[in-house]
């Protein structure tokens, strides 16, 4: 009874040994075993940390866990990997049922206090978004928000060049990110409070929140124009993804400003940033098809890696939250309301695998999600105007690549191309670089012409699309066959010898509108449950669900750009590419908006006639540079 007596005089006056040891309430008959076990055999060094593999062994003898202790003694299990031990893991080292395994997962969080570390942070911090409203985040997070690496999100733009079309598309990859964090944590924690029996435990909340937090660390200058256009374009050979910069970019931030302690502060190690990289650019190693690839978690929480990138479906929270704040900036309709998927979200087994299902009356809530994409590439990411100024901003940085370096390790000065071999140097890479090449000293000729590119962007001087068709399905076009369009093109030009285009002064851009899997419905990759039946995974058909849903989930555009702006050359290329249009068997070209009607042109004929009143020449008034234009579509109109 001393060393009990020692431990009481130790504690504040307004405090007892139940209040101090045990955070989580466990039954009376438990919370009096412990006690009394403590009685019999805490010394007055009683820190945890400092136990043995005996220590812990003859606690968990004190505690009746005969059986378990001889494994805990066998795996080496000090005092300072308590914290690190999970349900999961007490299986693998043996523990034989699953009321063992969380009578034990209760003694380990009582004597650690880990469940107040992690779900009541004393730490954290608010931040007020304009779309999920006040969010709180845990003290983990905010440390790596309030780092460089995570900092330098707020210079690059969420939509890239979009802003030029768009003046509300102001937000960056840094609230965005945040946004991500949040849903995340949402989405994990109603699994955790809904099916209890998934075993989701504070460390897979906090893994999953900060794969939300970091998963666009690795985005470039413009978003999706530097991996998508630059970066192919400049190293063909490099099979390079913003998603592994992100991998490198968080080992970075962790190593750059000493939060590896934070982590174990919080009770996660090795295995729980593997887990975390893991959710962002996928698993680490190629295994073969049915082994399961991955090491951060086993495949009975295969299910934690569909919340922040679903590589099954496509339904993740990094689409929740840049479908909303897309749309809330961009002044765009959002059809998807994800606070209801929220609460319908169920983990069920399919196919030997556990997956996040839903209702399957929120079937409908899905395909407008799917629905939203679309409407969003349409007005605005593959808007014909976002698509030429990116393509006009990569060939200034191709242009000023050579001349414009950055510091990387140990001093070494890097091309933008080349900053992606060197994290260092890549973390100074934002969208600024348009104003580092402007003023740049510089007079080389390519940085001279890659200034006056910039220039042309923000005086609206920019290539013109002259028109756009359909590609039929069954002969859908590669991006590889770009230059053999662009000589077809300019071999049918009839064209004056004053006016003389080249295949450089004609820009072919390939555009694909699909519901994020190809030609693949979605939805077919996503089951459902029933009200009364919650525990069997069903498949909801097309046609279960409604007649007017798409018959085709993918569509392709060819637009073709004008560098020249003189109506004879934009006149000259839409001829020229009507022909090809009709050698191919698409649709006649028209404006160059995805969005725009496909008109039918109006032929007027005009009759030239002699003082007789007869004919004697029939000619066609028809502007063939805008052919079925919106003002002969509204000269057709009658009111």
């Amino acid at each position: 009874m001393l060393a009990h007596k020692n431990l009481k005089n130790s504690l504040p006056d307004s405090q007892d040994l139940d209040d101090t040891e045990m955070d989580v309430p466990l039954p009376k008959r438990f919370r009096s075993e412990c006690v009394n076990s403590m009685d019999l055999t805490l010394t007055d060094n009683c820190r945890h940390e400092d136990w043995t593999s005996d220590d812990v062994a003859q606690r968990m003898v004190n505690m009746g866990f005969d059986e378990e202790a001889g494994l805990f003694k066998a795996q080496e299990i000090t005092g300072d990997l308590l914290p690190m031990l999970t349900s999961e893991r007490l299986r693998e080292m043996g523990v034989s049922t699953m009321g063992r395994t969380l009578r034990i997962m209760n003694f380990i969080k009582s004597i650690t206090h880990q469940e107040r570390k992690i779900l009541n942070p004393s730490n954290s911090k608010v931040f007020n978004d304009p779309i999920h409203g006040h969010i709180e985040l845990h003290p983990l997070c905010v440390k790596i928000i309030d780092t460089p690496q995570f900092q330098r999100l707020r210079y690059i733009k969420q939509l890239g060049s979009c802003y030029f079309v768009y003046p509300g598309a102001s937000h960056n990859r840094f609230e965005h990110s945040i946004g991500v964090c949040h849903l995340a944590g949402q989405l994990a924690c109603a699994l955790q409070h809904h099916q209890p029996e998934l075993d989701i435990n504070d460390q897979d909340i906090l893994c999953v929140q900060i794969a939300g937090l970091c998963h666009d660390l690795g985005h470039g200058p413009y978003s999706h124009l530097f991996d998508a256009k630059f970066i192919p374009l400049m190293r063909p050979d490099r099979k390079w993804k913003h998603e592994d910069a992100s991998v490198e970019m968080f080992d970075y931030l962790i190593e750059d400003n000493n939060i590896l302690p934070a982590f174990q502060e919080y009770g996660l190690d090795r295995q729980d940033i593997t887990f975390i990289k893991e959710q962002i650019a996928g698993p680490c190693r190629k295994t073969k098809d049915k082994e399961w690839p991955y090491e951060g978690r086993s495949s009975v929480k295969s299910f934690l890696y569909e919340i922040v990138a679903n590589k099954r479906n496509g339904i993740d929270v990094d689409k929740w939250d840049y479908f909303s704040r897309d749309c809330h900036m961009l002044g765009i309709r959002n059809n998807f309301d994800h606070s209801r998927f929220l609460h319908f979200a169920r983990v069920l087994e399919v196919d030997g695998q556990l997956q996040i299902c839903s209702r399957d009356k929120e079937v409908g809530n899905l395909y407008d999600m799917f629905h939203t994409r679309n409407t969003l590439h349409r007005r605005a990411y593959q808007h014909k105007t976002t698509n030429i100024i990116d393509i006009m901003i990569t060939e200034a940085m191709i242009k000023a690549n050579d001349y414009i370096t950055f510091e990387g390790k140990n001093g070494k000065q890097l091309k933008m191309s080349e900053a992606i071999d060197d994290v260092v140097a890549y973390s100074k890479i934002t969208d600024n670089i348009l104003f580092q090449i402007l003023n740049s000293s510089s007079d080389a000729k390519p940085v001279l012409e890659s200034k006056e590119i910039i220039q042309n962007i923000f005086r609206r001087k920019l290539y013109k699309c002259v028109a756009q068709t359909q590609v039929i399905a069954e002969q859908l076009i590669s991006k590889s066959e770009n230059d053999s369009i662009k000589k077809e093109i300019v071999d049918d030009l009839e064209e004056p010898e004053e006016s003389s285009l080249k295949p450089e002064d004609i820009i072919i851009h390939m555009v694909f509108l699909d519901y994020g899997m190809k030609d693949k419905n979605p939805i077919d990759n996503v089951r459902f449950y029933m009200k009364e039946k919650p525990d069997i995974a069903i498949k909801v058909r097309k046609d279960q669900v409604s007649q007017m849903l798409p018959e085709k989930f993918a569509e392709q555009h060819v637009r073709v750009y004008c560098k020249r702006d003189d109506p004879l050359s934009i006149h000259k290329v839409f001829q020229s590419f009507d022909k090809w249009c009709k050698k191919k068997n698409f649709p006649p070209p028209k404006g160059g908006n995805v969005t725009a009607l496909e008109l039918t042109p109006v032929i007027k004929k005009n009759y030239v006639t002699m003082s007789n009143g007869n004919p004697i020449q029939e000619t066609n008034n028809y502007n063939p540079i805008t052919p079925g234009s919106a003002g002969k579509f509204r000269n057709r109109l009658s009111f």
